[in-house]
């Protein structure tokens, strides 16, 4: 059996700064959601949508695009075989898959009701995000379960699966943004809060987190890692399907 050789120091750089991102925008949204809290909801409503409302920003960053991007880097450096990787980046993918769906149901429980929380680009990007990323993983599980049986058809559909993989993450980050600049325009209008107001440095800061993370994890994903190793097994199984 061919050893395989460790990361090449290109990518573990990107790797450590991947992390970094990532636990900038943990703290950051931490942060914003902990000390300004009124800026969620007015106080005139109860505790309950409060909760609901900071609930929102912190699935869908923390619980949902964090944690795809790192079912994405799993294959770049988790060690073991390509089953245990497979394995650790589909359960990573369901959990982001479930908190997207909760942090998405927490908007159903606003007094104002569904339809009056679905009315921005953030929100319609939000939904398509989401039925991307459920196709994406339920065909990732099928595909788990049934490995003998589509080999073939897994290595043509490979491609599209690391493209869309990909663009979903890539979409879910702007999406981010795109709710990010709606909550930050609301505050400067319609409650006059500075440009240089802290909460305003927090939520760009946010922002400017969020595309240094996406921007790391997407090069992690596609810079080369043992080139030679990868194309060998690719000749290897493109020679017992012709045979």
């Amino acid at each position: 059996m061919a050893r395989v050789p460790p990361p090449p120091l290109l990518l573990l750089t990107l790797l450590f700064f991947a992390r970094i991102s990532g636990l900038g925008v943990a703290v950051l949204v931490l942060f914003w959601a902990v000390s300004f809290k009124s800026s969620f909801l007015p106080p005139s409503l109860s505790q309950q949508d409060l909760i609901y409302a900071v609930l929102h920003p912190l699935f869908m960053v923390i619980g949902f695009i964090l944690l795809s991007g790192e079912a994405i880097l799993v294959h770049r450096w988790l060690p073991g075989s390509r089953g245990l990787k497979k394995s650790v980046h589909l359960c990573l993918q369901g959990v982001a898959l479930a908190s997207g769906i909760f942090g998405i149901w927490t908007k159903f429980q606003g007094k104002d009701g569904i339809v009056a929380n679905f009315y921005s680009l953030h929100s319609w990007m939000g939904l398509i995000c989401i039925f991307l990323f459920g196709v994406q993983w339920l065909i990732g599980f099928l595909n788990f379960w049934h490995r003998g049986e589509v080999r073939a058809a897994r290595i043509r559909i490979l491609p599209w699966h690391v493209f869309l993989g990909l663009y979903t993450y890539a979409l879910a980050v702007a999406t981010a943004e795109t709710g990010l600049l709606e909550k930050l325009t609301l505050l400067q209008t319609k409650r006059n809060v500075s440009k240089l107001y802290a909460e305003s440095i927090v939520v760009n800061s946010l922002g400017l987190g969020l595309a240094l993370l996406s921007g790391f994890v997407i090069l992690a994903a596609v810079s080369p890692k043992h080139q030679t190793l990868q194309s060998k097994l690719l000749y290897s199984d493109t020679r017992c399907l012709s045979s």
